[in-house]
């Protein structure tokens, strides 16, 4: 991956397509805040000054405030609307939702009802009917991919997915990104439209070698662990990148029952090396509920003698509450969660201890920069190089210190 000066050089030698919109749903606006605030700092240097005064091509490139003005409003019934309130005619635009976001109330009938992702999704393809016939381009920016987990089809069942992409482009929309599919094969849904799926390797590094200055990354001191076969790919990448050994977990399940719409877990079988005093990274895509996952870290911690134990997860929803999280990290179970800032997350979680988040702003708005430009993504999306140089760094760091350590010795 090139480094951020190699990257903006890129895109000075390139035209954006439009101008950039962004349009915020009432879910993602915090994230919005802190994307649109990334790209106005890109943007705002000498060279873009002077090239947006001097060429119509970059008419309004520099901004303060990218955001287009939209609001989505509720009827007594449950119905709702969107209204565009600032033009969005001939504009490159990036609509970001997050549809996990349960935070969010109307009123109907009387009742005070939290938003679902059903909701969320209406109100997406609302402000997409509001903008559509105006808008250069238009791109939807979903974290977290609705009904992502109902991605195929193995008896009488819908294919809520599928139906979702089918929707949005049939509504005209041109890009559609998100982070870390449960199964990137939904892209295959419609082989002719852009699908663009990123993932987070390189922020769950960066966050555990903040979080923990003594982490030993290599094969004698860490292991990367999948906690079922759906995340195995994950975790083969990352072991493969920092150079670490990799073991799963698979889940026994009782197929003569069907507890919730599935069948239920009857114990967690692991595969892999030993992890006697070793750290262990759990790898996965979400956290929902939390309890398959804190029962992987429970068997790594007491039945495998792991030294740490790491989870690491693109999306930390926390479905039942941090009460079981409290409980098991007093335990001992566990001794961080790295989750990243993509969705809602409750307000209290930044207190516990036992949390760290792995900021994925920068990294949206510099996708946003790359495909405003029509410029390749490959750069962006192939953080293989951009781990390497991080190790490179840390361990050199490493290295210092202990030789400043030995001479001190020696001194004394």
């Amino acid at each position: 991956m090139a480094s951020d000066l190699e990257l903006h050089q890129l895109l000075d030698r390139s035209l954006p397509v439009a101008p950039l919109g962004l349009i915020v749903l009432p879910s993602a606006q915090k994230l919005g805040e802190e994307v649109n605030a990334y790209i106005s700092k890109f943007r705002d240097d000498d060279l873009n000054k002077i090239v947006k005064s001097s060429s119509p091509a970059f008419e309004h490139y520099y901004m303060s405030d990218y955001r287009i003005k939209t609001n989505l409003e509720r009827y007594d019934t449950g119905e709702g609307r969107a209204v565009i309130e600032d033009t969005c005619r001939g504009k490159d635009l990036y609509i970001l939702c997050d549809v996990t976001n349960h935070s969010i109330t109307y009123q109907m009938n009387g009742f005070t009802n939290h938003m679902s992702p059903d909701d969320h999704f209406q109100d997406l393809k609302r402000v997409i009917s509001a903008v559509s016939g105006h808008a250069r381009r238009i791109s939807v920016i979903m974290p977290f991919l609705y009904e992502g987990r109902q991605h195929h089809r193995s008896g009488r069942e819908s294919l809520d997915a599928a139906n979702m992409l089918k929707e949005l482009y049939d509504l005209r929309v041109d890009n559609f990104i998100t982070f870390d599919a449960h199964d990137p094969r939904i892209a295959s849904v419609e082989p002719i439209k852009d699908f663009s799926n990123f993932t987070t390797p390189y922020q769950f590094l960066h966050a555990l070698i903040d979080s923990f200055p003594d982490l030993k990354v290599d094969r004698e001191h860490t292991v990367v662990i999948s906690p079922d076969e759906g995340a195995t790919s994950r975790a083969v990448y990352f072991a493969d990148v920092i150079g670490a050994d990799m073991g799963m977990f698979y889940k026994r399940r009782d197929y003569t029952q069907i507890v919730g719409g599935k069948n239920p877990i009857v114990a967690h079988q692991f595969l892999g090396t030993d992890l006697d005093g070793k750290d262990a990274i759990v790898i996965d895509d979400m956290i929902s509920t939390g309890g398959s996952i804190l029962d992987t870290s429970k068997q790594l911690k007491e039945k495998m003698h792991a030294k740490r134990v790491f989870i690491c997860t693109t999306f930390g929803l926390f479905n039942d509450g941090l009460s079981k999280f409290d409980a098991a990290y007093e335990k001992g179970h566990f001794d961080k969660v790295v989750t990243t800032n993509l969705t809602y997350q409750p307000e209290d979680l930044p207190s516990r201890p036992w949390f760290a988040q792995a900021n994925m702003s920068k990294y949206l708005a510099t996708i946003i920069e790359f495909i405003n430009h029509d410029a390749s993504i490959t750069n962006v999306s192939t953080s293989t190089d951009k781990i390497h140089e991080l190790l490179v760094k840390y361990n050199q760091k490493e290295q210092n210190e202990f030789e400043k350590m030995q001479i001190h010795q020696t001194q004394f």
